[in-house]
């Protein structure tokens, strides 16, 4: 059974130990053991300090953030919750709590982190859309973190083909940039808003890599789509290298300082991409298997010569593929059909991709 979550806010709010310290803890009991441990002061290799501050905590700010979860859409999932997600869980240092605004279901994934430059090129924006359209239109949860440039057209991109999950550097009683207070509303009402901060913590500057942890570690990949040397991204990239999550990356033009993050990170071992059929092809072994069409018993005939090569790599409209073949449209759909049984091509948004060694 799950603990209280005023035990946790209070392991949450007790100064003295680490992140790193706490969890070590709670490898020797439970948090409400450890709680009753404080109380009696018999906690195990705990500083006085902490002691204390674990048995009588900051009773105004743990009374704010309980009032806080009683709001409408929020709730607040502590480490021992079954709703918390798996893969956050098995990193390194997972947080002890996280504060979500939406639905909590969409942070069990699959997910994919898609970051980059805040100053990002309208042509890196509009493949970013583009691609996020195309990614949660086959059942990827595209997480971010709400930040201008790349972050805010992953999420844009998301939700006009399926889900996102944005994490913020801040409590979820703000919205930092302000810019995107209304599309963090409605990440809230269509995904999941999600938080490591109390409700009422402002951002600065320590925030940012505790949010790109999180980032990192909801995910099964992280995908950088453009980022400089300095840039933030390259920080969330590393941190889903070292807790063994697959990094991609799309090069750009030498002459473009937006795309040397990019190279470095493909230098580094990172996967080049160029086209959404390159993480389908990667990732799509971890998606849950979804109902085939049912067919006949009969044995199903090949597909037609030439019809593959109808299709391209980038989302090809049933219309144009009927023009490239120069068959009747019910031929087509029929020979689709097999192809995508057979793995070698698959339907998105748009039309349908041909899947590389197809």
């Amino acid at each position: 059974m799950a603990s209280s979550v005023t035990d946790w806010l209070a392991l949450e709010l007790a100064r003295g130990l680490g992140l790193g310290a706490k969890l070590s803890l709670l490898e020797v009991a439970p948090v409400e053991i450890l709680r009753q441990w404080a109380l009696s002061g018999d906690l195990p290799g705990g500083h006085q300090h902490f002691t204390q501050a674990l048995a009588y905590p900051d009773r105004r700010r743990l009374d704010l953030a309980l009032a806080w979860a009683e709001g409408e859409n929020r709730q607040i999932l502590p480490l021992d919750h079954p709703g918390y997600p798996e893969a956050l869980r098995q990193i390194a240092d997972p947080p002890l709590l996280l504060f979500v605004r939406g639905d909590p279901a969409l942070l069990a994934g699959p997910a994919l982190a898609v970051v980059g430059s805040r100053r990002a090129t309208p042509a890196a924006l509009e493949r970013t859309r583009m691609w996020c359209r195309e990614l949660a239109a086959e059942g990827w949860v595209i997480v971010s973190g709400l930040a201008e440039g790349i972050d805010g057209a992953a999420h844009r991109g998301a939700l006009e083909g399926g889900k996102t999950v944005a994490v913020t550097g801040c409590g979820l009683s703000r919205c930092y940039p302000r810019i995107h207070n209304q599309l963090q509303n409605e990440i809230a009402e269509q995904g999941a808003v999600v938080s490591t901060f109390w409700p009422d913590m402002r951002p600065h500057k320590g925030c940012f890599p505790r949010r790109n942890r999180v980032v990192s570690g909801l995910c099964h990949a992280t995908l950088v789509v453009e980022a400089g040397l300095k840039s933030g991204s390259l920080i969330t990239a590393r941190l889903a290298a070292e807790q063994g999550r697959e990094v991609f990356a799309v090069p750009g033009s030498v002459d473009n300082p937006q795309a040397q993050g990019c190279h470095f990170l493909i230098q580094q071992g990172a996967k080049l991409v160029s086209a959404p059929v390159d993480i389908f092809e990667e990732l799509m072994p971890q998606l849950p298997r979804r109902p085939q069409p049912k067919v006949s018993s009969q044995a199903p005939e090949l597909p037609l010569p030439g019809l593959l090569d109808s299709v391209g790599y980038e989302a090809t409209p049933v219309d144009v593929v009927v023009a490239r073949s120069d068959l009747p449209v019910d031929v087509v759909l029929e020979q689709l059909l097999l192809l995508e049984l057979e793995g070698r091509v698959t339907q998105v948004p748009g039309g349908y991709i041909r899947l590389r060694g197809g």
